[in-house]
């Protein structure tokens, strides 16, 4: 539910576009303030996240990004959509520090790639229902119960969650370091490195969930509704199997050699990137094509998850998951996420005044302009697999001193 509520807006970016006179500059702008101020608030959260309980933590969460989901429907103008979706941004950014540190104390290190994996389908999968909900809601009743629609599900799950058992910080690794510093994270060279491959991947996921359905509308002539219907149909396909794949791989990666997953995140980035080139480069019309083949660029860029968030537990203590993980995000989110939608949208703007020329600024022009900023993808896919085999070389040590820190005791690790 927190992607389906923040990939909302993609699969309704033509109508509010339309409706609010916008450019692409401005619905990527919803996007980036959005992922400033989660980046931000992440932090704080965090911590809270180390300390408190994560359960209550993330009940509260999804009680806010619902109800500001929910309230973006009554919007008049863009400035108060701008302000809900800031709203939705601060519930949103307890969620992954909170579940991440939760899943780390239900399953050890050899099988921790697999249940992280599968907490990890909610990205492909909340994202593919938002598509295929929202868009056909919002071809038969508007973009505002398209929204309402979307924040339903938390009257159910929020008193789900609250009946679950949480287990208790460190259950399953026996050691100490409970008191270890926040400070100690950046002594950790392959955290830099998993931080600088968390924003690229994040450029490239938040450009592709705010322009996809847009592109597939304006280039190859789908209505909102089939863009938003096939645009969830190829992420939830391609980030199923892809994702689910690479939960098993990165377990057997580990025991194979421990920079293990850090290598096969690598090659998945590598292999995404001529996908999504394909993808882009097909000719009007042939969108089935073209969908295939972003959908499994999608696919492969979601394998990220199973290999370097279990990597990032394998080099943190226990008590500082829920700090690495907000460090971490606030650094994607800041340095990828925030700049991917805004810089696509502003590449595609350039692009569209480019191919008009001195002429009136048409459709069709927007339609190439959006196109041609979309190459943005594979050339930072490649880059991703560079950054990810530069962290594979640096693992094995921050993991042997991460077992070193879990045998002392914690005023040591201070």
């Amino acid at each position: 539910m927190n992607f389906y509520d923040r990939n909302a807006l993609g699969a309704l970016a033509e109508p509010i576009r339309k409706e609010f006179h916008l450019s692409d500059t401005q619905l990527g702008g919803l996007t980036t303030l959005f992922t400033v101020l989660y980046a931000v608030v992440g932090l704080p959260l965090g911590r809270l996240a180390d300390s408190a309980s994560r359960k209550k933590l993330l009940a509260a969460g999804m009680a806010v990004w619902s109800a500001l989901t929910a309230a973006s429907a009554l919007v008049a103008s863009y400035p108060m959509l701008l302000l809900t979706r800031l709203g939705v941004g601060v519930g949103e950014a307890a969620c992954a520090p909170a579940s991440a540190s939760w899943i780390g104390d239900l399953f050890p290190a050899a099988r921790r790639s697999r249940a992280l994996a599968i907490f990890m389908l909610g990205v492909p999968l909340g994202s593919g229902l938002s598509y295929l909900v929202s868009g056909p809601v919002a071809q038969a009743y508007g973009w505002r119960m398209a929204l309402v629609v979307a924040a339903l599900p938390a009257l159910v799950l929020i008193p789900a969650l609250l009946r679950l058992p949480e287990p208790r910080r460190g259950a399953v690794e026996g050691g100490t370091a409970a008191g270890a510093s926040w400070r100690v994270l950046l002594r950790i060279p392959t955290l830099w490195w998993i931080i600088a491959s968390g924003a690229l991947l994040n450029f490239n996921l938040y450009a592709l969930a705010t322009f996809l359905p847009a592109f597939l509308t304006r280039f190859h002539h789908l209505s909102v509704g089939q863009s938003g219907w096939w645009t969830g149909v190829g992420s939830i396909a391609g980030g199923l199997f892809f994702a689910s794949a690479s939960g098993v791989l990165g377990d057997r990666a580990i025991q194979w050699r421990r920079n293990g997953r850090m290598l096969a995140a690598a090659a998945a980035m590598a292999a995404s990137a001529p996908l999504a080139l394909l993808g882009i480069l097909q000719p009007a019309g042939a969108w089935v094509a073209s969908l295939v083949l972003i959908s499994a660029a999608y696919g492969g860029l979601n394998m990220y998850y199973g290999f370097v968030y279990a990597a990032i537990q394998d080099i943190v203590a226990p008590a500082l998951r829920g700090t690495t993980m907000a460090l971490y995000f606030m650094a994607m989110y800041l340095c990828g996420a925030s700049f991917g939608p805004v810089i696509t949208g502003r590449l595609s703007d350039a692009m569209a005044r480019r191919a008009a020329g001195p002429a009136v600024l048409t459709e069709a022009a927007k339609a190439i302009g959006l196109r041609q900023a979309m190459f943005v993808v594979p050339a930072l896919a490649l880059a991703l697999a560079l950054v990810l085999y530069a962290g594979s070389r640096t693992i094995a040590r921050d993991m042997a001193r991460r077992d070193d820190l879990l045998t002392i005791p914690a005023a040591e690790a201070l």
